[in-house]
């Protein structure tokens, strides 16, 4: 009789926590466990105006062979975007017809960006091959984070403006 019990309690917690999790997945609720940015509950906020260099967003990445190489290695987690992926919080810091230089670190529109060291390995000693450089494609999004192994656009390049689920918006967070 006790054995029952605790069954019924543990299914009743878990089906607890999976209704939280659903409300807070619709609700538009994101836990970061990623230290691109502060640890902790997010909110994506609808973005109603058009994008701006420094907005921090949610984005989709694109269900492609480098995103999936991505996961595989460990930079990315899975998620419900197309391909399986979890979103991304990133900053933008470029728009479209903008001129992105890669050497040590980004330049763009010939303007050195803030903590943007380029990496030839990642914390494994992988190599690493960062984006070549260019002009920022129409539709496409720029986007960067100041921690430095964060997997951006230092490495995939730009991505595809219809991935942006909106801006981030922290809740509850922290720099551990």
């Amino acid at each position: 009789m006790r054995r029952r019990g605790e069954i019924m309690l543990l299914s009743a917690l878990l089906m607890v926590v999976a209704s939280v999790g659903a409300i807070a997945t619709v609700g538009g609720y994101r836990l970061n466990l990623t230290p691109s940015e502060p640890l902790g509950l997010w909110r994506i906020e609808t973005l109603r105006r058009s994008t701006e260099i420094g907005d921090l967003v949610f984005v989709c990445p694109p269900a492609t062979a480098m995103f999936e190489e991505a996961r595989r290695r460990g930079y990315l987690r899975r998620g419900l975007c197309a391909g399986g992926f979890a979103p991304l919080i990133k900053t933008v810091a470029a728009l479209p017809g903008q001129h992105v230089e890669i050497t040590d670190h980004v330049v763009i529109d010939g303007r050195s960006l803030a903590a943007s060291v380029v990496r030839k390995t990642d914390g494994e000693g992988r190599p690493v091959t960062p984006y070549p450089g260019g002009i920022v494609r129409p539709g496409h999004l720029y986007l960067h984070s100041s921690f430095v192994s964060s997997y951006d656009s230092r490495y995939f390049g730009p991505v595809p403006d219809s991935g942006l689920l909106g801006l981030a918006r922290p809740i509850l967070t922290f720099d551990p």
